[in-house]
């Protein structure tokens, strides 16, 4: 494979390999034992292309490298005998996309590029819906302080993908998983049988250093009153959960006045058209899930060249 561009943004060596993964099942999915019966039925082995990738909307471009990773994997079940193959990537991940904008050129035998073509469309429109989303929260929060997160609510196997793809588009990770950060929730509240927050803060507290666990505390809380409960153990972070903007500015205050190091994290319910309010707050984080669990799709094709 053949690559033009020195992104900045690189998938990880565990992002690579979950798309690797995914691609696998891609292929078995659609090719199964008999593979691309239309292509194979319809084209000659070994008959040379070249295709462009658009964009047909605007939109940030996000999971370039998949495309590389797609043909390798389709290299060698579609009947071509040669894996005479490259791809020329004409934009790094994060760039900005217009309707018409050349994202990659492939060259290669056109059963394989056909065959190939719905894998590496479904993933990079997933990953570049995702991080155009999130870059328009990131557009409507730039005046304030205020930093766009995402949340768990990803799909099995794709996290790392798609919280990459959150990246690309301006926002930052929250934590990829149960095992790498320690956020108590209500329901964890609940199942202690005590609500009182502070108890639950100092108990996650002693865990971590009983076992030498250099890891942030953050606790969920729903009111002004469980707040002040949690600021009494001055955690890393609290999570305001589904707190309107005047609410939220009243406990930005009581942190100020209480725990200035702590940060708010607002969450729940969050979209483009309450998201400013919520950051004008003062809080310093706003966690989204919709931008994993609900980024639309955004519109790229193969542009061939008999069309």
């Amino acid at each position: 494979m053949n690559t033009n561009i020195d992104s900045p943004l690189r998938l990880s060596d565990a992002a690579c390999a979950d798309a690797e993964r995914l691609i696998a099942l891609a292929i078995e999915e659609d090719l199964g034992v008999a593979g691309d019966l239309t292509s194979q039925s319809t084209l000659p082995a070994d008959s040379p292309v070249s295709v462009q990738i658009r964009s047909r909307q605007s939109g940030v471009l996000a999971g370039a490298a998949v495309i590389g990773m797609a043909l390798r994997q389709f290299d060698g079940r579609t009947g071509d005998a040669t894996s005479n193959w490259r791809v020329e990537l004409h934009l790094s991940d994060g760039v900005n996309l217009d309707p018409g904008s050349l994202i990659a050129t492939l060259h290669g035998p056109v059963r394989l590029l056909l065959t190939a073509e719905r894998t590496i469309l479904n993933l990079l429109i997933h990953l570049c819906g995702i991080a155009t989303i999130t870059a328009a929260f990131v557009r409507e929060v730039k005046h304030t302080n205020a930093v766009i997160l995402d949340t768990r609510k990803t799909l099995p196997g794709y996290r790392r993908l798609q919280k990459y793809a959150v990246l690309c588009g301006g926002g930052r990770n929250h934590r990829m998983g149960l095992c790498d950060g320690l956020l108590i929730k209500d329901n964890h509240l609940a199942a202690r049988g005590n609500q009182q927050v502070a108890d639950a803060v100092r108990a996650a507290r002693e865990y971590l250093t009983e076992r030498h666990l250099l890891i942030p505390v953050e606790v969920e809380v729903d009111t002004l009153e469980q707040l002040a409960d949690a600021l009494q153990q001055h955690p890393e972070m609290v999570l305001l959960d589904n707190m309107p903007p005047a609410m939220l500015q009243q406990a930005v205050q009581q942190r100020d006045d209480v725990s200035p190091s702590t940060l708010l994290e607002a969450s729940g319910g969050i979209n483009l058209q309450t998201v400013r309010a919520i950051a004008e707050s003062g809080v310093d984080r706003i966690s989204i899930g919709g931008l994993t669990h609900s980024a639309p799709a955004l519109d790229l094709g193969f542009d061939w060249p008999w069309k």
